[in-house]
This record gives C-alpha cells, sequence and structure tokens, in this order.
C-alpha cells in the first residue's frame, strides 16, 4: 500500500471517528494480516511526522492534514493593494495544537466570553498541563460547575473573569480546579 493512501486512509478515519484508528483497526482500514503491518506503518509515519507518540506510547495527530498556503496579507482596516505572493504554508495541526497528546476540543455554549472573540459554537482548543498566567482563558470546575473564563489571582485569591459584563465574577466557594488553558479558538462560518 502506498504511504499517501494510508495517510488519507487514516484523514478520512480521523475526520470520521475523532480519533485515530487503533493497530487493529489500520488491520482492518488497511487490509492488513497481523498488527506487524500496522506497527510498520506507524512507525513511518512516527518517523515522517504525520503521527506522534504521546508520554504513554499513545499514537496521536502530528502532521495528519495538509499545510495550506499563506497567500498574503489582507487588510481589515482600510484597504490597500493587493499583492498575490506566496509568503509560507501552515499546517492546522502544527499552528493550533502544539502538544496533541496533551489537548482537547469542547464546543462552547453561551455568551460569556464574547468580548474575549469567544462565541457560541466556537470550538477551543485546550492544552490539559499548560499552567495559567493572569488573563488567560481557562477550563475551571469551580464549585461542582464547568466554566470557561479568564484566569486572575491577586493576593493569593483567585477569580475567573468573564468577557461580557451580564456576568459576574466568580470567586470559589468550595472548590476550584483548573483543567486547562485555552490556546486556540476555531470558529467555522459556514
Amino acid at each position: 500500500m502506498k504511504l499517501e493512501t494510508a495517510k488519507n486512509l487514516i484523514r478520512k478515519f480521523f475526520r470520521q471517528q475523532k480519533r485515530l484508528p487503533s493497530y487493529q483497526e489500520m488491520c482492518r482500514l488497511f487490509g492488513f494480516a497481523s498488527k506487524q503491518s500496522s506497527f510498520r506503518l506507524a512507525k513511518k509515519l512516527v518517523e515522517e511526522g504525520t503521527l506522534k507518540k504521546d508520554d504513554k506510547g499513545r499514537l496521536v495527530p502530528g502532521r495528519l492534514f495538509s499545510a495550506l498556503p499563506i497567500a498574503g496579507i489582507i487588510a481589515a482596516g482600510m484597504p490597500r493593494d493587493a499583492s498575490e505572493t506566496l509568503l509560507d504554508s501552515l499546517s492546522f495541526d502544527d499552528y493550533l495544537v502544539k502538544k496533541p497528546g496533551n489537548s482537547y476540543l469542547l464546543r462552547v455554549s453561551g455568551d460569556s466570553m464574547i468580548e474575549a472573540g469567544i462565541n457560541e459554537g466556537d470550538l477551543v482548543v485546550v492544552e490539559k498541563d499548560k499552567l495559567p498566567g493572569e488573563g488567560d482563558v481557562v477550563v475551571a470546575f469551580i464549585d461542582d460547575e464547568f466554566t470557561l473564563k479568564h484566569f486572575s489571582r491577586k493576593n493569593s485569591r483567585i477569580a475567573l473573569f468573564p468577557a461580557n459584563k451580564k456576568y459576574p465574577v466568580l470567586y470559589p466557594r468550595n472548590q476550584l480546579s483548573i483543567f486547562g488553558t485555552v490556546v486556540a479558538v476555531i470558529r467555522k462560518y459556514h
């Protein structure tokens, strides 16, 4: 089997299942008779960077999807002359997810973060082990509920700030756990 064909099948599986196939599933996907063939293919894909292994040795996406060209710069203020010059290319895998094994996505519900550019229906990329700094957007478990808010620590007191004036600042009464720091927001327009 050609390597590009294998990558396309893995991409399709990933889009449908939202995860990578197991070695056994790779056997079925590629028509392999043994897991050894799946291990060899995975090794090649790890060596070229398409897949990676996390700290537990599990396969996670590397540069699974193709890079897109950065065709130029567009003015969002006053219009200016456009020049179509290929500046570079960018893989969303590398751009949005630096640590695939320690990251996850959440779909946003509600409007408490709209002034931070995070709208209902957006996806946020969350890094589990990234310690929050002042003002970072975090996934927090506060007093038995999950929320997405700005993190603040003043004089050893932690507060969670919304990015919408309609909502109050939250201070933990009994418990607070931070489940990760938001590193990217994904919005699809159509």
